[in-house]
């Protein structure tokens, strides 16, 4: 079962989605569903990733300066 929604698009992004979906035979409908599918499963990666990594030590920014500049890198 789908569910409808509207989207509003920018005039040229409309454009270009309905020339897509022209030139491969797919609808406007396949190409957003398909964009916002890649779209959350780059998130549930970067989430997973990020998970992995709670553990690690941080650094505030003026630290990493500072660490640079003791480093001769600045």
């Amino acid at each position: 079962m789908v569910k409808r929604s509207t989207v509003y698009f920018e005039p040229e992004i409309h454009m270009a989605l309905r020339m897509k979906a022209a030139s491969t035979d797919r609808s406007i409908s396949d190409l957003v569903n398909e964009a916002v599918r890649q779209v959350l499963s780059e998130d549930q990666e970067d989430l997973g990733a990020i998970s992995k990594r709670v553990a690690e030590p941080t650094m505030t920014y003026q630290a990493l300066l500072d660490d640079l500049k003791a480093n001769g890198k600045l």
